[in-house]
């Protein structure tokens, strides 16, 4: 470059220095010329020499906008001449298949290619290999891309890369050499890449990536490590490729050493004077092999410790004292306090669309305050509860100059919080009903939520509007407003046309006690019409003629929930609680109705998980007032006993009517086990399930023998419309009068 400086400016060179009385730009089409006479050193009325021509030569060249700059010397006059490099009009894709292109725009983009940007050569070559090295990352090594130059009018490019994409290189082998205490099987099972299988087009474990490879073999090296081979180590990886370049092998050779068991654990430094607490976060155990997972949630259990108590740069360092003759080791944890700090600023990034004061007033950590790293955890995890991110993290970093304070910025990312949900089932009694409901959890990015619930069976139909302000107050009391209209028609084999409607509103409050544990509380009007119909049921003609076709109620409710779940999209472990009641108080209704959940979910290593729920429903009438007929419990189908038919269990009329009970109980259990082939991707799962239940009247008493159960199989994604289950399912107790709905599928719910 310098040497092409030098011959276009050889015009303006060897002149001798002389006041400049005029600068001239020739040669501009696009470029402004004030562009131009920035990049110049040199001004009207400077001494003019041949150092500030070749400083200009070089300014102009760096602005990247002229692919030629001459200068000449005219007298007193500079003359600059410049020719502009095109802009590219329009970048196009051909062949397109594996890639978005709005995705591949931006790749380009970050090399120099977009559409206004001038155009250089060297910029397409790059550009070129960019776009091989993305379909690398997809394991297509026989990708072919062609670029092609069309020149347009007013000095511009049309850009556009032809691709031939190829079939994608599948690994063929994966080979596992030098093992000796683990079966190669055994060490195929711990790493993501696989060989082809019957799931590889969902999963793509058998795309062959350098960052997979890596990331298989740090899986290899905790399995070894977690299971006492401290000197464990990957010698060489060999990745060979068949000319085609259609299949891959893998081959991966390894040094495992020899078992280590702890013989102790020692620690060493400054313990803030609390070493019997610290002592009691250990959980490397003596007698045990060497775990690597152990230590590192010793250190990070110290690390929480120091930080619930201000220091937030507290030093962990474990070593090890390793005695290779015996094979055992003993474990030394030296721990430094450092400066307590204090945090002088809250921030918050990566919210795009959530405005600042959603996710600030979920902080448990106030600025200048005292660094507490369980206001911090506990920030952390109220953010990501709220539901609108995909990922929380709170970040802390040292203000310079200020070793006592720190920053916290909490980054975000969004997802989106509208819904959409949907379930369906198929009976011989309602054919295919179907539910469908929209919500947005976050509208207009203030946090409150706005949803519409639709249900169009056949005998049951629902229309329900809610709004959720979660901070009507600004001490985090909520508030929520209901409006809904109900038709029901309980199930019944000779089809009879009687309904009852329901349409009322109710408003509650939600008191936050503690951090888990929500009270509420509300009030509401309805009222409720007994339609006419043929063959209408004994309880509901006995509940009309003593207070008319229509009834109006006035009911107070009160409710309690605690959510110690991990997630509450894919809960592996926790406890979920909920309790609500309704005292009906006035107008022409006396009743109580109450309905309490609990769920419990049990993680069995990294891939199982067990989920229980139990629900259990109770109402009575009270002031010697009958329970109102239209507040039944109403059991079968999704959300309940799945196998039968929606609404068909408990009390049955003498016209053949199911009417509901007073009393329900429901009890679901589900297993989720990966499906094959798609390691420990939580997002698509099998799961068995055994659910049983039943409905009982007031008069009746609640016995197990009337229990009905059903089991069965199901899949569970969590797909782009919210969690999607599918499931098939047989009784296991039935009685001749049931209905029976095998098959139920449901999106947007759990249980």
């Amino acid at each position: 470059m310098a040497v092409a400086w030098a011959l276009v400016a050889t015009p303006a060179l060897a002149v001798d220095p002389f006041a400049l009385r005029d600068i001239r730009v020739e040669g501009l089409q696009r470029a402004d010329a004030g562009t131009v006479f920035g990049a110049l050193p040199f001004r009207i009325g400077d001494v003019y020499n041949d150092e500030k021509a070749a400083a200009a030569l070089r300014a102009l060249f760096a602005t990247g906008l002229f692919k030629d700059v001459r200068i000449e010397v005219e007298g007193d006059v500079v003359v600059v001449i410049v020719e502009e490099r095109p802009l590219i009009a329009a970048v196009e894709f051909t062949g397109l298949k594996e890639f978005d292109k709005d995705a591949l725009l931006k790749s380009l983009r970050d090399v120099g290619i977009g559409e206004g940007r001038p155009f250089d050569r060297a910029l397409a070559d790059r550009a070129e290999q960019e776009l091989k090295r993305q379909y690398l990352t997809r394991s297509l090594y026989g990708a072919e891309v062609i670029t092609t130059i069309t020149p347009v009018e007013r000095n511009r490019v049309n850009v556009s890369f032809n691709v031939v994409e190829g079939e994608v290189a599948q690994i063929g082998e994966i080979r596992i050499l030098g093992s000796k205490a683990f079966s190669e099987k055994e060490l195929l099972k711990q790493i993501e890449s696989t060989t082809g299988g019957w799931l590889t087009w969902y999963t793509k474990t058998d795309r062959y990536s350098r960052v997979k490879l890596n990331a298989d073999l740090e899986a290899l090296r905790a399995y070894y490590l977690n299971r006492g081979y401290l000197e464990f180590n990957v010698d060489s990886t060999q990745v060979a490729i068949t000319p085609d370049k259609q299949r891959i092998s893998i081959t991966i050779n390894v040094s495992e050493g020899q078992p280590y068991t702890v013989t102790s654990v020692r620690l060493e430094g400054d313990f803030l004077g609390r070493d019997e607490e610290f002592k009691q976060r250990v959980t490397i155990k003596p007698g045990a092999p060497y775990r690597a997972e152990d230590v590192a949630e010793t250190n990070r259990r110290f690390g929480e410790l120091y930080g619930n108590f201000g220091y937030a740069f507290a030093r962990i360092e474990p070593r090890t004292e390793v005695d290779r003759a015996s094979g055992r080791v003993a474990v030394v944890i030296a721990g430094q306090p450092s400066q307590r700090v204090y945090v002088r600023r809250v921030n918050v990034a990566g919210n795009e669309r959530t405005r600042d004061e959603v996710i600030r007033r979920e902080f448990r950590q106030f600025e200048s305050s005292w660094y507490d790293g369980r206001k911090i955890k506990l920030s952390r995890d109220r953010i990501d509860r709220l539901g609108y991110f995909s990922q929380v993290e709170v970040d802390t970093a040292e203000v310079p100059g200020a070793p006592d304070q720190v920053d916290l910025t909490a980054k975000v990312t969004e997802k989106a919080t509208g819904n959409i949900q949907l379930g369906a089932g198929f009976s011989s009694a309602e054919k295919i009903t179907f539910t469908f409901g929209i919500r947005q959890d976050n509208i207009f990015g203030t946090g409150n939520y706005l949803g519409l619930e639709l249900n169009t069976g056949k005998f049951n139909r629902t229309i329900v509007l809610s709004t959720v302000d979660p901070y009507f107050t600004a001490d985090g009391v909520s508030r929520a407003i209901d409006l809904y209209f109900r038709t029901q028609r309980p199930v019944n084999s000779q089809g009879e046309s009687y309904r009852f409607v329901t349409q009322g509103g109710a408003v509650r409050f939600g008191v936050p006690f503690t951090e888990l544990d929500t009270v509420f509380f509300g009030i509401g009007a309805e009222r409720t019409t007994i339609e006419s119909g043929l063959l209408l049921p004994n309880s509901f003609l006995l509940f009309r003629e003593q207070f008319g076709e229509t009834s109006a109620s006035l009911p107070l409710t009160l409710g309690w929930q605690r959510d110690g779940r991990d997630s509450a999209l894919v809960p592996t472990s926790g406890r979920y609680q909920r309790f609500n009641a309704e005292w009906g108080i006035a107008l022409d209704t006396r009743y109580i109705r109450s309905n309490y959940q609990f769920q419990q979910w049990v993680p069995f290593g990294k891939l199982y998980t067990l989920g229980l729920n139990a629900e259990f429903g109770y109402g009575k009438g009270l002031g010697g007032k009958p329970f109102p007929v239209f507040k039944n419990f109403f059991g079968g189908g999704l959300g309940s006993v799945r196998g039968f038919d929606q609404g068909s269990l408990g009390p049955i009329d003498v016209t053949g009517a199911y009417t509901g009970g007073t009393r329900r109980l429901n009890l679901n259990s589900e297993f989720y086990v990966p499906v094959p082939g798609s390691g420990n991707d939580r997002t698509l799962r099998i799961f068995g399930w055994v659910d049983a239940g039943n409905v009982w009247a007031e008069d009746e008493s609640i016995e197990f023998s009337s229990l009905r159960a059903a089991a069965g199989l199901g899949l569970s994604w969590i797909s782009p419309v919210g969690p999607l289950k599918v499931s098939l399912g047989v009784p296991i107790r039935k009685f001749p009068q049931d209905r029976i709905q095998r098959f139920q599928f449901q999106i947007g719910t759990a249980f």
